[in-house]
């Protein structure tokens, strides 16, 4: 398996921290969030990662060369990082060549809730969050018979279950080329300016994804300063413990 990661953005909304860095590289607890997600990753046997980078990638290229243990990393470039995210899940085409873990790049969350994302027995899954309610513009995941039909700040007009999704996305090999026909719908249309969420509609439609509940686990997706004083203070405490440092060589590679 692959991990795919979503480290584009420029993070406007952390515009006091993200002026000067990427939100990747915000840290909480001395810890940046790209650091924590490589301890979890190669804590679950994953060491190869791409890294979709944009706003100063130059940053988030030193900060994985001095990462001290073995990853096999490649770097793909959004140039359009200024819009949506769709175009870094576009640009992200390239390496869908294996079983993937897509990841947004600015959750802090507990290692329990990736390693149940990876042991679902839904080949296709996705990450909810059953005790979260929509209050403003949460991601929710939308479930009917028991399969996702919508991840999206807009609610379906049916739906039996719903839950914050956490913003990692579980797919299988054999589900690449219908991830892929749903992107392109939207790229082909010029729909570059939203979230990559919105293009999986096609994609929901056509291929069974499920869904694994991790409520009452902690995390937190970091968006306002606010989030990081949550952060800080509520989830932190509940990691303490978990994951562990590694030591050996790293390789970094940019395809052709």
């Amino acid at each position: 398996m692959k991990a795919v990661i979503l480290a584009a953005g420029v993070g406007r909304r952390l515009h006091a921290l993200t002026q000067h860095r990427p939100k990747c590289l915000i840290e909480i607890g001395g810890r940046s969030l790209l650091y924590r997600y490589f301890d979890v990753l190669l804590d679950l046997g994953i060491t190869r990662i791409c890294l979709v980078v944009g706003y100063k990638q130059e940053l988030i290229r030193e900060a994985v060369a001095s990462y001290p243990s073995f990853l096999d990393v490649t770097f793909l470039v959004n140039a359009a990082f200024e819009r949506g995210s769709i175009g870094s899940l576009w640009v992200a085409r390239q390496v869908f060549d294996d079983d993937l873990v897509i990841m947004d790049a600015d959750v802090l969350f507990h290692p329990t809730i990736l390693s149940r994302l990876l042991t679902s027995p839904s080949p296709n899954a996705l990450l909810m969050d059953e005790t979260v309610t929509q209050r403003t513009e949460e991601c929710m995941v939308a479930v009917s018979d028991g399969r996702v039909v919508s991840l999206s700040k807009r609610m379906p007009a049916r739906y039996d279950l719903v839950g914050e999704g956490v913003g990692f996305l579980r797919v299988a090999r054999a589900a690449l080329p219908g991830l892929l026909r749903s992107v392109e719908a939207r790229v082909s249309r010029g729909e570059l300016d939203g979230e990559y969420e919105d293009a999986l509609d096609d994609f929901f439609r056509e291929t069974p994804v499920g869904f694994e509940k991790i409520g009452g686990l902690p995390w937190i997706e970091i968006d306002f300063p606010e989030d990081v004083e949550r952060a800080q203070r509520d989830v932190l405490p509940k990691l303490e413990g978990h994951g562990r440092r590694h030591c050996a060589p790293l390789s970094t590679r940019t395809p052709s």
